[in-house]
């Protein structure tokens, strides 16, 4: 006897079917694909340049201050407040013409960020002869960054600001009873920090003010790379405390744009810097009660060349400010 066939609903794939179902899977993982090698171009591409910002490119000392100035000097090295970096330093003694002994003052000169202690466009041996022959003992330092011999990561003024706090420390061991820190760029930015943590600095001098924030730090980026605010700034504040074990925000500029310091500034600061706008400094300036604090704004002024745009009436200015308190 025989059976029926059975009967079935499920309809057999035509070869359209499942041609169209293999391309659809092909479409998908090439999409995944290619978003995936994009996110790794993307965060590869975004973790160099988180590199290049903590270890900027830095060139040796060329000179010394005797070479240079014929300043005799003295080669001094000693640990950052957090003990946790070295600082190389140039002590450059000033003696009194009347009793011969060290000088009671000192000026500390806080270089910008990517240069070192020489800094030559600013010029810092320059001002260091300057300060010199006005009685002052002159430090002049490298950040870790920029130091050959103890070599360590920018970290956007957290550890900067212990190294510049030991070199305030070892003006005062020296017998300094009056120590003015004379910051460029980031070196000014630091030196608003450190004086949140010392009573030791009795003046700031800020010559092209420069405070590191997510902010600024794109305003920097997009003048090399043409890269979005959004997501750039987000993920390299998130890559920078892999290569500097410090994170990176806004809270130390927060700080400093609302403090009012119980010490003399000079900001100086020109109408043409590109890489720190000038309403940083006027805002700080406008926060500043002491009548001895003041504010130079220079017209068509670039970032750390200030000096250069008239050298006498720059330091008759700094003079004035100086003997003022």
């Amino acid at each position: 006897m025989s059976r029926a066939p059975l009967q079935t609903n499920t309809p057999i794939p035509s070869f359209k079917t499942t041609r169209k179902s293999k391309l659809t899977h092909f479409s998908v993982a090439s999409t995944v694909s290619l978003l995936a090698f994009i996110s790794i171009i993307v965060i590869v591409s975004h973790a160099i340049i988180a590199w290049n910002l903590a270890f900027p490119y830095v060139p040796p000392l060329e000179s010394n201050p005797s070479d240079k100035k014929d300043l005799s000097y003295e080669v001094i090295v000693y640990p950052s407040r957090s003990g946790n970096t070295t600082v190389d330093s140039w002590f450059i003694p000033a003696r009194s013409a009347a009793s011969g002994e060290e000088s009671g003052q000192t000026i500390i000169l806080s270089h910008g960020y990517g240069a070192n202690r020489e800094e030559s466009w600013v010029p810092m041996y320059d001002l260091a002869e300057l300060m010199h022959e006005l009685g002052y003992n002159v430090i002049m330092f490298d950040y870790g960054y920029a130091s050959k011999s103890y070599s360590a990561p920018a970290t956007w003024g957290s550890e900067e600001k212990n190294q510049l706090l030991a070199a305030v420390d070892y003006a005062k061991e020296r017998g300094a009873d009056r120590i003015i820190v004379w910051g460029f760029s980031m070196g000014g930015g630091t030196a608003l920090q450190a004086a949140l943590e010392t009573e030791h600095i009795d003046g700031l001098i800020l010559d092209s003010l420069f405070l590191p924030s997510p902010e600024t730090l794109y305003t920097n980026i997009k003048q090399y790379i043409g890269l979005p605010k959004y997501p750039t700034t987000s993920i390299i504040g998130k890559l920078l405390p892999l290569w500097t074990n410090h994170s990176f925000s806004n809270t130390p500029a927060e700080t400093i744009l609302e403090t009012t310091y119980d010490i003399p500034l000079f900001i100086i600061h020109g109408t043409a810097d590109n890489k720190a706008d000038v309403y940083i400094a006027e805002r700080i300036a406008a926060n500043q009660t002491l009548h001895q604090s003041r504010l130079w704004v220079i017209e068509g002024g670039m970032h750390e060349l200030l000096f250069r745009k008239d050298p006498n009436q720059y330091m008759k200015n700094i003079s004035q400010f100086i003997s003022s308190f």
